[in-house]
C-alpha cells in the first residue's frame, strides 16, 4: 500500500497562498485554522526560502506519542489523523510537533480552546466516508474519492507535492538532478526520518 507524503519544494514556492486559500475553502476551516501556511526563512536575507507547511504525517508521529488518550491514529496510507470524540484539548500534540500542525480552534483559557484540529491529507477522520458527519468535523474525504490533497493540486509551481512517498521521492530526485543540487526538501527528514535523495 501506498504511503502518503507532502514534500515542499523550498526552489519552487513563489509563496502565492494558493494552497492555504485551497485548504480553507475546500474543507470550510474556521475562522482562526490554518490547517496548511507559508513561512519565509531567512526572511530579507540571502537564501530567503518560502515553504509550505502543515501536518507532515511523520512516520513515528510525535502527536501521537505524547496524546494521553489515543486519539491519534495512522492509516493503511501513512495518514495521521485524530478523534475529535476522543480529544480533550490539552495541547500535548500542539507542544510535541514540530511542524506546529495541531491549532486549538479558539482563544482562551485551558478547557475553553476546544478540541485540536489539524491537517487530514484531505482523509477525513473515524466517521464513514464522505458523510456530513465526517466533513463537519474533519473536512473533505479527497482520498476516498481517488484524489489527492487539494493544496498540492492547487499549487501552480508544483512545489507543494503529495502522494505515495516513493513517486514524490523520484520527482524530486529528477529535479536535483536536473538543477545539479539540492535545496533540501524541508521538514522531510524530520517527518520521515530518512532522506531517500540528495
Amino acid at each position: 500500500m501506498a504511503r502518503m507524503k507532502f514534500l515542499c519544494d523550498s526552489d519552487r514556492c513563489i509563496e502565492c497562498n494558493a494552497c492555504v486559500t485551497a485548504c480553507k475553502n475546500e474543507n470550510e476551516v474556521p475562522w482562526g485554522i490554518n490547517r496548511r501556511r507559508v513561512v519565509t526563512i531567512n526572511d530579507g536575507k540571502p537564501g530567503e526560502r518560502s515553504i509550505s507547511m502543515a501536518c507532515m504525517h511523520c512516520t513515528d508521529a510525535p502527536c501521537a506519542a505524547v496524546c494521553p488518550v489515543d486519539c491519534f491514529y495512522t492509516t493503511a496510507d501513512g495518514v495521521v489523523l485524530h478523534s475529535k470524540d476522543l480529544c480533550i484539548g490539552c495541547g500535548y500534540c500542539f507542544y510535541a510537533c514540530p511542524f506546529g500542525a495541531p491549532q486549538y480552534p479558539r482563544l482562551g483559557n485551558f478547557g475553553t480552546r476546544g478540541k485540536m484540529d489539524k491537517c487530514t491529507f484531505c482523509a477525513g477522520g473515524p466517521e464513514a466516508d464522505n458523510t456530513q458527519a465526517e466533513f463537519a468535523k474533519y473536512g473533505a474525504n479527497r482520498l476516498a474519492e481517488g484524489k489527492l490533497p487539494i493544496c498540492a493540486e492547487m499549487c501552480s509551481t508544483k512545489a507543494l507535492l503529495a502522494g505515495d512517498g516513493d513517486i514524490i521521492a523520484q520527482i524530486y530526485a529528477e529535479r536535483v538532478t536536473r538543477r545539479g543540487y539540492g535545496s533540501g526538501a524541508w521538514g522531510w527528514r524530520t517527518a520521515y526520518k530518512e532522506m531517500t535523495t540528495g
